[in-house]
């Protein structure tokens, strides 16, 4: 299990973590969210002993990660799909770190399997593609066969099949019990994958639940209904008390659930084609961080003259951005 503390960490004046606490427990896929420059990465980093923390703690089955006695057997972690020699195969690279932790030379043969690059194991990694590159350092997570797992970013340049197979492999080791802990940008993928969800911004908590309870509180949420019938249903359901908006090829109901709309058109004998919930991890998540993104694009309405002559680069960038040169 991971288990963050009140963990705050300052770089100068900049607070990148303010006051965190969680827990990530085992047999569960948990998402990891936030904004760009929410602290998601400095979080990982204060749980790998990468960088200290100002205050607070973060430990990993109860202890901080410095003080684990045999830490790739425990903890498996890729920050950066990259960290790697490029001048090594794929095989070498591994092999290191075996010989290093004392893991058997066959345990590189498994993973390499395992991932998927035991075709290219042998070549040197300069070449991969973004893509093999995470292979790589998930293979490298799992060398020790660890309870816990962490991954920033997994799927970056995976293929539709990797995507798929990366979702695959964190479902497994849930299953097997093992505290996961993944961080994405794509919230599609994290909406079919996660059990659980840790939001940030700003460096601090904004929601710790699970990712259906998550998704549910998106004010965008509707019952869409598919009817040939959708006149009539619609005036039934408005006069039961329902918001219907939409038109013949939908209509989408509000304050009222699936369960009451399907008997209200089952006793008026009407038919229905579709009953669905319509509300995504994306727009809860948006709705969350709306006032809490730390980099948010602006749009710049002065002419190109002005941009030619203005002296700040703010002005320049944005004028090269539609075209302009130097």
């Amino acid at each position: 299990m991971i288990e963050i503390t009140e963990l705050t960490k300052h770089y100068g004046k900049t607070r990148a973590v303010n006051g965190l606490s969680f827990q990530v427990r085992p047999g569960v896929v948990t998402g990891f969210l936030g904004p760009n420059g929410a602290g998601k990465t400095t979080t990982m980093r204060l749980i790998m002993g990468l960088d200290r923390p100002t205050h607070g703690t973060a430990t990993v089955n109860g202890r901080p990660y410095r003080q684990l006695r045999t830490p790739l057997r425990e903890v498996g972690c890729m920050l950066d799909a990259r960290a790697f020699h490029g001048g090594r195969s794929a095989r070498a690279h591994l092999l290191a770190l075996a010989h290093s932790n004392g893991f058997p030379q066959r345990r590189v043969d498994e993973v390499l399997e395992l991932t998927g690059l035991a075709s290219v194991g042998r070549k040197r990694v300069k070449g991969f593609s973004l893509g093999m590159s995470q292979r790589l350092g998930i293979a490298a997570a799992l060398l020790g066969d660890p309870g816990v797992l962490m991954f920033d970013e997994p799927v970056n340049g995976l293929d539709p099949e990797g995507v798929r197979w990366i979702r695959t492999l964190l479902r497994a080791c849930a299953d097997e019990g093992r505290t996961v802990l993944v961080s994405s940008h794509l919230m599609s993928e994290m909406e079919y994958t996660a059990d659980h969800m840790i939001v940030i911004a700003r460096g601090e908590l904004v929601a710790d639940c699970g990712t259906k309870e998550l998704v549910e509180r998106s004010s965008q949420r509707y019952i869409r209904v598919r009817t040939p019938e959708h006149a009539r249903l619609s005036a039934l359901l408005t006069e039961a008390g329902a918001n219907v908006t939409g038109g013949p090829e939908e209509l989408r109901v509000t304050r009222m659930e699936i369960a009451q709309i399907a008997t209200l058109a089952a006793e008026h004998r009407l038919p229905v084609h579709e009953l669905s919930p319509q509300s995504s991890l994306e727009e809860a998540f948006m709705e969350l961080t709306a006032d809490r993104v730390e980099y948010k694009a602006q749009v710049h309405h002065q002419s190109q003259t002005d941009h030619r002559t203005h002296g700040d680069h703010r002005g320049q960038a944005a004028y090269e951005a539609q075209g302009g040169t130097r």
